[in-house]
């Protein structure tokens, strides 16, 4: 015989825990867990590139670059143009997202316009200074 407490009906409430004065979802928790672990991730493998010597950071590259360029392939992939040219994932049932859509956009950005290595140039630095030190250059010719 079944036991009636593991059988939960479809209509059921997920559980949640109390937090301050309302409820929260446990899947908002595991959200935010799943959200904090992927910004700390990135934000060590950024230290690493900024600070790891030659040896460490050439075994962190052997290591992660194969990572990423298959999570950027999954979410690439999730994200590929129907038959109809709009984006799966960004589409709701109301609004169709045509392709390509802002992770497409931000591939692109970050893997081709942007090269592989990031720009240490600001675009007010290539643009010559803020839009001050170009008046007061241009006053004083």
């Amino acid at each position: 015989m079944a036991n009636s407490a593991n059988c939960a009906t479809p209509s059921a409430k997920p559980p949640s825990r109390r937090k301050g004065n309302g409820d929260v979802e446990v899947d908002e928790i595991l959200g935010q867990v799943l959200r904090s672990a992927v910004w700390e991730r990135l934000d060590m493998l950024t230290e690493l590139a900024k600070r790891a010597d030659a040896p460490s950071l050439l075994s962190v590259a052997r290591s992660e670059l194969p990572r990423l360029t298959e999570g950027w392939r999954s979410m690439l992939t999730a994200h590929e143009p129907d038959a109809k040219g709009n984006c799966p994932t960004c589409s709701s049932r109301w609004r169709q997202q045509k392709a390509p859509c802002s992770v497409w956009r931000a591939a692109y950005e970050h893997l081709v316009a942007g090269g592989l290595a990031p720009q240490h140039t600001t675009r007010r630095k290539a643009e010559g200074g803020t839009r001050k030190s170009r008046r007061l250059t241009a006053s004083a010719r």
